[in-house]
Formats: structure tokens, C-alpha cells, sequence
């Protein structure tokens, strides 16, 4: 089934039937990614959000430190009961509600890890500054994300939520609200006190209505018949996963207990065939990577008619004749064909043209994080000494607190007692810049095509080098001998001015190659960066180090240089330009590098693959 034209206003329509899902469930559902650049729309749905909402709603403002996100010592309280005092963080507090996280797509993998550990324990582990507790942290998320096409959510976090939604094709004009169905769905407070967007918090005032949650609710048919349950739906929901490509597990449970959640907004005990198909439309069809196989041709002996239900009096003959045919096909090919008809459309044409493209890494994404005693980006404290690095004093008065009871018998007790035990020092950590090398072979009759996809790919990631600062650097091969073309830089100018006279042809000494960039790599790595070797060649040696020809040797000599990047650890990406996955392939098995067979590469996709294999 094809996939209908996407309606702006069917979309926000859709939004907001998964804001009413979300909100009779904040942590069981997880949460909602929300693709929307900042702007009115946006807004207007987190507003019609927190109407719904009984608990509390938090903002987790970018770049948040521990002691705000998960608690810790609350220092001045601590100072003046003389015992350890905890602070709740920021999850804490969102207890029974929801957190908004802005730009999403850009958060550090520490802020994720602890987001994915409270989303599935429904607590938060406190155990820093001597405290050690646990606080119940029972919310759902909802990610803002600001990102542009090759920045995505951690799949930690995407994967454990169950509603995704793209605004990002509303305008202001389609995002208005059903004003005839506002009222129903929740009692608003018209008490002038507290908060005028806090609901209620009686369970029946806080139900959302049935005309509005139950999208297309199951009349579908003229015969006014509605969709068979079907008999298990955790093997339907697993069976229609399974069939578009989801690997998770999670996906098929969040799917189940969004449809029970839908079935009892309708008021049946359990979920039928319409609220899967509703379920599934919303949480599985975004997660979709391949499209399912078509269905095979039953054999005549296995394509028997099913038996004909009994005659009801009240039916006429051809109805009868109809729900037969409807009820031989099978509730998962009716599910399916439901999650088919919800493929977003930009997701159906690259499931079309073959499966989802390449992610790339953060337009933000920066080198290899290095400890640094004197500079860089504060990440946390430990006990050292002050001469030997720069003092944190917040964490040493925390360290001191808790023991101020004891220390000041006998002293003025306007003083805070700190020994040497106390002293913390900050931890620091800075990115290394990230150079790609890339190591081309320049040989042979395809060298000019091999040649004008490296070029095109180096001058789409220098232009990326400012905001991503890396740097670039080229090595080439070709005839009996490599050399650096390009050193590492990040000029544009420069490397369209030597890439223009870049020569091709000649034979393929691939170990030279493979020695050139592995030499520049570590000299990266000497002055702190953090190298990236990116080979493109078809793997077919045919000269040897010493300038000789001759396959089998040549052969050799460029595995046991691969087998050196493996030795000196240099991450390397192998980008097959060949026709057959013979000799690249042993290539990137010997280096324990990342394989991409690309025989028909174009800039696009080199950089694409690069991004990915660096992220």
C-alpha cells in the first residue's frame, strides 16, 4: 500500500493525539522526540502538552552539571547542620512529570547514560560527595530536536522512547487546536490560583477524550464492520517489527502498552486490531529500516478457503460473502500494510532506494577527549594537590562539611575547619583535534575517477573543518612510491589548489601507501591530535616496497603494513572502490578496520561514510 501524500494539518492532527498518549503516561510511554526548529509551532504543541500534564514539567538547560541534574551535597545546609545535607537534582524534581531537553541531538553521552538508567529503573542512583541514595525519578522525556539531517538523538535514548514526531513541514496556520474537543479532554483549573495550566489530578478528569485520542477510529469499513482483535498481540506487533527491519525489543513493548493505553481510553479491557494499528502507525512505522518482503504465492494445496461463518439472519448474503474474504488475511498483513501506509515519506524513498543512508557525526563533534591538569572543560573533582593543579573550592568545602562538628570543638565555630584530606582539584578535559587522512591510490586507468571522488569528498569535509575543527591531510600513491600531497590543514584554498594538479596513473604500491599515512598518523597522535586514516583503493598491490613488481609480494608487503595500523592502534576506514570485495576486504580484516564497499562512490557518499566511521 502506498503511502498517502503527508498533510501538514493530518500531521499536527497527529502530533497531538501522541501528546494525549504521552501525557496519560509520561514514564511508561518514555517519552517523544520532537523534531521542530524553535518557532510558534513548536511552542504552541509543548503548551497544549503541559495543559494535559498532572506532574511537574522541567527544562534541562544545555551543557547541565551533575550536581544539577542528579543532586548532591547541598553545601550551606550541610554548614549549618554540621551532617551531610542532599540536594535533589533535576530529575529528582521532575518525579511524576516530564523533562524538556533542548537541542538533543547535541547532549554529552555521560547526560544520556544517566537519562537511560532513570527511564528504565524509574529511580536515580546519588551516589556522589560522600551521599550515597536513591531518589524516585519516575518521568518521560521529551527531546527537542534542532539538528540539521545528519544530526540525530543518541540511540540510547530514541530507542527507549516510544512517539517520534516531525513538525518541521507545519506551518502556524495548520497548528490549531480542535477547539470543539479542547474542553473534553481535560478540566482546566479556572480558579485563578496556582498555576492555569495545571490540570486536575482526578484520574476521570484527566482522561482524554475518546473522539480525540482514538484516531481514526476503527469504522473503516462501509459495512460499518470494525477490525478483528487479533488473538496475541505481542507476536502481531513482534511479527509486523521484525518484518520493516527493528531490531529492538523495546520498540514492540512500548508499541503494546501504547495501543492497551489507547484501548482503555475507548474503555475496552484489552487492545484490538484497529489500536495496534493505531500503536503501530505511531511507534513502529518511524523506526522502520527496510521495507517487508511481498508476500509469497501459497501452493494450490496450501491455499484451502477458510470455512464460512454461519448465517446471521440480519445479513445479507454478498455482507457475509465480504467478511469471509476479509477474515482469511492475516491480522499481521493488516498491521503491516497500516505501518506501511504511516512511513514518513523521506524515510519511504530511502527505504526505496535501498535502506536509510549513512548518519553522520554532529556538525559539533570534535576530536578525542584528553586529560588536560591546566585547561579545558571542567568534568568533576578528586582529591589531590592544589599545587599540582587548579583548586576546586566548592568541592573542597563539600569534601570538609560533613566533619565541621567535630573539627570545631575547642574552635570558633564561625570557621570552617579544612585539613589536607579535603583538597579537590578540578579535572579537565579538552578535545584533540580530529585529522582525516585520507590515502588514495592514484593508479591504474579508474585513478582519475578515484581521484575526483577523494577530491570532492576533501573539499565537502574542509568546509565542515571550522565548525567541526578538523583538519585534512592527503597522502597519495601511485607508480613505485607515496608522498604527502597535502599535509594536515585546514585551508580550502590550499587543498583545491594541490588537489587541482594531483597526478594519476602508473602501478599500485599499496604498502608505500599504507606506511606514508601510518607515519603522518603517528606524528598526529605525537602532537596530540586524534588521527583518522580513510583508504580508498580496490586492494589489488602489484608493487612492492622496494619499487618491484610482482602481486604475490606486493600482496604481502600491504597486509603486514595493515597489520601495523592494527598494532599502533590507528583507527582506519577501508572504502572499497573495486568492483569484486576481494583484496580491500582482507585489507580491513588485517588492519581491524571499518569495511565500506562503495564501487560506485561519489563525493556525497565518501564524506557520508567517513562522518560515520568517525563519529
Amino acid at each position: 500500500m502506498a503511502p498517502e501524500t503527508e498533510d501538514p494539518a493530518g500531521v499536527w492532527d497527529a502530533s497531538l493525539r501522541a501528546a494525549a498518549l504521552f501525557a496519560a503516561d509520561p514514564h511508561g510511554l518514555g517519552g517523544v522526540i520532537l523534531r521542530a526548529g524553535a518557532g510558534p509551532v513548536r511552542d504552541r504543541w509543548l503548551d497544549h502538552l503541559r495543559g494535559m500534564l498532572a506532574g511537574p514539567v522541567r527544562r534541562m538547560p544545555p551543557g547541565i552539571a551533575d550536581d544539577r541534574l542528579i543532586g548532591g551535597l547541598d553545601l550551606p545546609a550541610t554548614l549549618r547542620a554540621g551532617r551531610p545535607v542532599i540536594q535533589r537534582g533535576l530529575l529528582a524534581e521532575a518525579d511524576g512529570g516530564v523533562v524538556v531537553v533542548p537541542m538533543a541531538e547535541r547532549l554529552e553521552r555521560g547526560t544520556v547514560a544517566r537519562l537511560a538508567a532513570a527511564l528504565d529503573t524509574g529511580t536515580l542512583a546519588l551516589e556522589r560527595d560522600g551521599l550515597a541514595a536513591r531518589l524516585p525519578a519516575r518521568f518521560g522525556l521529551v527531546l527537542l530536536d534542532e539538528g540539521q539531517e545528519d544530526e540525530t538523538v543518541a540511540e540510547a535514548l530514541a530507542d527507549r522512547l516510544a512517539l517520534r514526531i516531525d513538525l518541521s513541514g507545519v506551518s502556524l496556520r495548520e497548528a490549531r487546536f480542535p477547539l470543539e474537543e479542547v474542553p473534553l479532554l481535560f478540566h482546566v483549573r479556572g480558579d485563578g490560583g496556582g498555576d492555569p495550566l495545571a490540570p486536575e489530578t482526578d484520574a476521570a478528569s484527566a482522561a482524554p477524550s475518546r473522539s480525540f485520542l482514538n484516531h481514526p477510529e476503527p469504522e473503516p469499513d462501509p459495512t460499518g464492520r470494525r477490525a478483528q482483535p487479533t488473538g496475541d498481540p505481542i507476536a502481531t506487533l513482534c511479527a509486523v517489527a521484525e518484518a520493516f527491519g527493528i531490531a529492538s525489543l523495546r520498540a514492540p513493548l512500548l508499541a503494546l502498552r501504547t495501543a492497551r493505553r489507547i484501548a482503555a481510553a475507548s474503555g475496552r479491557e484489552g487492545p484490538e486490531g484497529a489500536d495496534l494499528m493505531e500503536a503501530a502507525r505511531l511507534v513502529l512505522a518511524p523506526r522502520a529500516t527496510r521495507l517487508p518482503a511481498p508476500a509469497q504465492p501459497e501452493t494450490e494445496e496450501a491455499a484451502e478457503p477458510p470455512p464460512p461463518p454461519p448465517p446471521d439472519a440480519d445479513r445479507p448474503p454478498e455482507d457475509a460473502a465480504e467478511e469471509a474474504d476479509s477474515a482469511a488475511q492475516a491480522p499481521d498483513e493488516v498491521v503491516l500494510d497500516a505501518v506501511r501506509a504511516a512511513l514518513p515519506k523521506d524515510l519511504l524513498v530511502r527505504l526505496l532506494a535501498g535502506g536509510p543512508p549513512l548518519r553522520a557525526a554532529p556538525a559539533g563533534r570534535m576530536g578525542a577527549a584528553s586529560a588536560s591538569p591546566l585547561s579545558g572543560r571542567p568534568v568533576g573533582s578528586w582529591p589531590g594537590d592544589p599545587r599540582r593543579g587548579r583548586l576546586d573550592l566548592i568541592a573542597t568545602l563539600r569534601a570538609a562539611a560533613p566533619w565541621q562538628r567535630l573539627r570545631r570543638a575547642g574552635t570558633d565555630p564561625r570557621c570552617i575547619a579544612v585539613t589536607p584530606e579535603d583538597f579537590r582539584i578540578r579535572r579537565l578535559k579538552r578535545r584533540s583535534e580530529t585529522t582525516t587522512i585520507f590515502c588514495v591510490d592514484a593508479s591504474g586507468s579508474a585513478a582519475l575517477e578515484r581521484l575526483a571522488e577523494a577530491k570532492g569528498a576533501v573539499e565537502l569535509l574542509l568546509a565542515e573543518a571550522y565548525v567541526r575543527r578538523d583538519r585534512i591531510a592527503l597522502v597519495a600513491f601511485r607508480g613505485t612510491g607515496a608522498e604527502t600531497v597535502l599535509p594536515p590543514t585546514r585551508s580550502l584554498v590550499r587543498a583545491k589548489r594541490v588537489l587541482a594538479g594531483l597526478p594519476g596513473g602508473g602501478g599500485t604500491p599499496l604498502a608505500a601507501g599504507l606506511d606514508a599515512a601510518a607515519i603522518l598518523a603517528l606524528g598526529v597522535r605525537r602532537s596530540g591530535g586524534s588521527p583518522v586514516i580513510v583508504l580508498l583503493t580496490d586492494g589489488r598491490a602489484n608493487v612492492a616496497r622496494s619499487g618491484l613488481g610482482g602481486r604475490a609480494l606486493a600482496g604481502e608487503e600491504a597486509l603486514s603494513a595493515a597489520r601495523l595500523l592494527r598494532a599502533q592502534a590507528l583507527p582506519t576506514l577501508v572504502i572499497d572502490t573495486g568492483a569484486r570485495p576481494d583484496g580491500a576486504r582482507r585489507l580491513a580484516e588485517a588492519a581491524q578496520a571499518r569495511y565500506c564497499p562503495l564501487p560506485h562512490a561519489d563525493a556525497g557518499s565518501v564524506s557520508a561514510a567517513v562522518r560515520a566511521a568517525t563519529a
